[in-house]
């Protein structure tokens, strides 16, 4: 496979922190030319975040890195005419914009969507929003947590006892970002068959309600408000997560053969006759003293143990890990998940997409970054060069602070 899907597409990325910029690394995955553009006064917020202050200290934090690997790095002043002059030169050559400030904030800058279409016809232009460009609440600022509690996703993760509950990561930026490079690559597809650019309107409330898919469908076409169940999964039993002698393993025996299969592992072949429990839907109304029956037979053994025992009786498990264990499985290591990039200062670790690409001969092509996370304005000079700046503009546009 000679390229990646995206490959002489031009990205230009004028968002901060993460929905945003985990969209556009996911087109940088792709083979994408991806070009950030920064305040020349710290750049993107997330070069100061992360747990190694040394390196936000150097404008290399953690969470930049995790996002923005394979970038070029160009400083722009948007509120100075010679900022916007440069962004005109570069949006009439690209493919796409992302940005994901407040609603209106491009357009009292000049730099709206219908503007930027009259120089580029082409062009794709995503915007990422809290709750989209329109609505009653268009105008609101919006953090990750604030639309993960907004759309209901707090108050079905946890149990009883301790929902609503967050996510243990920023779900809906991810998802945010995630659902507009699905958008966006649909975009570029239909501007190359027919020549006009998108305008695309993401709203992280409802990419993060549409990932909600079963939970939504049951109340809108059943009637049934999801209650938050812990480890427990709503559409069968037993099926969540069991405690052993060792450790904790996750079990999803949600048909009736991995149930019985469940039953003659752990030696407990009666559950299978018990009336409570020998039909599926009595499974789910009788989960808690299933799940009391099973613990206790699962008891006399570690996780592991059981996890090999199980998976050859084809029963669906897998042991509960924390992260470290989890991010240093053989599995990951095999398919090369993690990939190291030397920034001259240290090597950045990153993570590719879930997923890898081969064409029909078999060759593949690994998406991963094709170099580390930039330094802030590490193509600045070169960029402008190629749009025709020499030496002395260049150097103006540094004192003037637009770069």
């Amino acid at each position: 496979m000679a390229n990646l899907p995206l490959a002489e597409i031009r990205v230009l990325d004028l968002s901060n922190v993460l929905s945003g910029p985990f969209c556009t690394y996911q087109l940088a995955l792709l083979g994408a030319e991806v070009l950030k553009i920064e305040h020349p006064d710290g750049g993107d917020l997330a070069r100061r975040l992360g747990a190694d202050p040394s390196a936000s200290a150097r404008g290399m934090g953690a969470s930049f890195v995790a996002v923005n690997a394979g970038k070029q790095s160009i400083t722009l002043n948007l509120k100075h005419d010679a900022g916007k002059d440069i962004l005109h030169k570069l949006v009439a050559e690209s493919d796409v914009l992302v940005e994901n400030f407040r609603p209106g904030v491009m357009d009292r800058l000049g730099l709206g969507a219908k503007s930027l279409l009259e120089i580029n016809p082409r062009l794709v232009y995503c915007a990422i929003s809290g709750f989209g460009k329109d609505g009653p609440l268009a105008d609101r600022p919006a953090y990750d947590q604030i639309i993960q509690g907004m759309s209901g996703a707090m108050s079905v993760t946890g149990d009883t006892k301790s929902a609503p509950l967050r996510v243990g990561y920023p779900v809906s930026d991810t998802v945010g970002g995630m659902t507009a490079a699905f958008a966006i690559c649909a975009a570029v597809l239909a501007a190359q068959r027919n020549g006009e650019g998108t305008i695309i309107d993401v709203s992280m409330l409802e990419a993060t309600l549409a990932s909600m898919g079963w939970v939504v469908s049951n109340y809108l076409n059943a009637g049934v408000a999801p209650t938050p169940m812990g480890n427990e999964n709503f559409t069968a039993a037993p099926s969540g997560s069991f405690q052993c002698g060792i450790g904790i393993l996750n079990i999803a025996a949600n048909e009736t053969r991995q149930f019985e299969a469940l039953c003659q592992v752990i030696e407990r072949a009666d559950l299978v006759r018990d009336v409570r429990f020998a039909e599926r839907d009595a499974r789910k109304l009788h989960r808690a003293e299933l799940k009391l029956e099973i613990e206790a037979a699962l008891a006399k053994d570690s996780a592991t143990n059981w996890e090999s025992r199980l998976i050859a009786a084809g029963v669906p498990v897998g042991l509960v890990l924390g992260f470290e264990d989890a991010i240093s499985q053989p599995q990951l290591a095999s398919r090369e998940f993690v990939h190291g990039l030397n920034d001259g200062a240290t090597i950045q670790r990153v993570t590719r997409s879930g997923f890898r690409l081969a064409d029909a001969r078999g060759r593949t092509v690994d998406g991963r970054p094709a170099a580390p996370a930039p330094s802030l304005a590490q193509h600045t000079d070169s960029h402008l060069r190629r749009l025709g700046y020499d030496t002395d503009a260049i150097e103006h546009l540094r004192v003037k602070g637009t770069i």
